[in-house]
């Protein structure tokens, strides 16, 4: 998918501690838009005129609601309108109350390409944050009666069955670009971890040492793994190339080692560590170094997940007899349960570090965590867990 830009994208003033941002884009004769942080834009979507254009209007509806940015409203007390018609590509444009123009862009791609990438320039231009609406999903499911991967949009759409092992398939974790797969399968009898180019097909086992090979996970650049071995006897964290070679051990400590994630500099990872008693968070530098426990306030913690800004990680804590999702703040140390209810397991954060996606239920949820509202985006699939999401 690719989109080029037909009008310069306005300059962006935010108060309440934000800070400015696209300021390398700003025309002099562009609008000044005043946001505040913990406001929602009041914006109405226009009818998409064209070709599949009441099918493209919803789809943005649904998108800009997602996001959690936006209050839709009417044309008529709306602060910005978007719109736009297809014929050979998607022609989007946003304005502001008076008219001005804030996005005009060209958007080439499949519908929902589309219509997303429009979703995500909204979201940027009128916010300053990232879009997550072109991101991938990847999850586990039984619907076949076996243990495979299915891939979606990040909102739920566009499922996909992308192995057909008839086996044990677990594990999914996306590159941050979203183009490939590592998973763990037993294809061999054992425990190896596959590599899938999701553009070509292609799949080849990329680590097969003797004993388990599981859990691998994409450094931030793409170049690295992160993943959890038994080749020379305790169950150790180490780091590989992205093609599986070149294993360096990081941990040797007592206990079980399990689902290393990568801080967003690739400078460290976070994993979980069964050494004394329940399971506790502990961080690596990547490079090697000691490890070192993670205050929490929760005894048993599990399944971390290091946010894109670096600023928080979410994990798995048992409270009740049942799983939930806290989040901790790096910066100031304090942690808090975002769910409630069921099940809530194996935490993922979006590129927007906002929105977090867990399995519970048998379906897949999408957590606002700054608002709590919670939206069920995949079910029917039978049990679903294991979710990972591009960024």
């Amino acid at each position: 998918m690719k989109h080029r830009v037909s009008a310069s994208r306005t300059c962006l003033v935010f108060v309440a501690g934000c800070v400015l941002a696209a300021a390398s884009l700003c025309a002099a004769e562009a609008p000044t838009i005043t946001v505040s942080k913990s406001d929602t834009l009041s914006l109405a979507v226009q009818p998409i005129s064209g070709p599949g254009g009441a099918t493209n209007t919803r789809l943005l509806q649904n998108d800009l609601a997602l996001s959690g940015y936006f209050n839709l409203a009417p044309p008529a007390s709306a602060g910005f309108i978007a719109g736009g018609n297809i014929g050979t590509s998607l022609e989007g444009r946003v304005t502001d109350h008076s008219g001005k123009i804030v996005v005009s862009r060209s958007y080439d791609g499949s519908p929902r390409e589309r219509v997303h990438a429009f979703a995500d320039d909204i979201i940027e231009t009128l916010t300053g944050n990232r879009g997550f609406l072109q991101s991938r999903i990847a999850f586990v499911a039984t619907a076949t009666g076996r243990k495979e991967i299915y891939l979606a949009d990040a909102d739920g759409m566009n499922q996909q069955q992308l192995t057909h092992d008839n086996g044990i398939s677990v594990g999914p974790r996306l590159s941050p670009d979203g183009k490939e797969l590592v998973y763990t399968g037993y294809q061999s009898g054992y425990a190896d971890v596959y590599k899938i180019d999701l553009g070509a097909g292609s799949r080849q086992r990329i680590i097969k040492f003797p004993g388990t090979n599981t859990g691998a996970v994409f450094s931030p650049d793409g170049r690295r793994l992160a993943v959890t071995l038994s080749k020379d006897g305790a169950t150790e964290i180490y780091v590989t190339g992205a093609d599986g070679g070149g294993a360096h051990r990081l941990t040797r400590t007592p206990g079980v080692k399990s689902c290393p994630t990568w801080s967003p500099d690739g400078a460290e990872i976070i994993y979980s560590a069964q050494e004394e008693g329940s399971p506790r968070l502990y961080r690596v530098p990547a490079d090697g170094g000691g490890s070192r426990e993670i205050s929490t306030n929760y005894g048993y913690c599990t399944e971390p997940n290091w946010s894109p800004d670096g600023k928080k990680v979410a994990f798995n804590v048992r409270e009740g007899g049942v799983f939930q999702v806290a989040v901790l703040d790096l910066e100031n140390g304090s942690s808090r349960v975002v769910t409630s209810g069921g099940d809530a397991e194996a935490p993922a954060w979006g590129a927007d570090s906002r929105h977090l996606l867990f399995a519970g239920g048998g379906g897949l949820y999408m957590l606002d965590v700054q608002t709590g509202k919670k939206v069920r985006l995949i079910e029917g699939l039978g049990k679903i867990s294991e979710p990972t999401w591009s960024r």
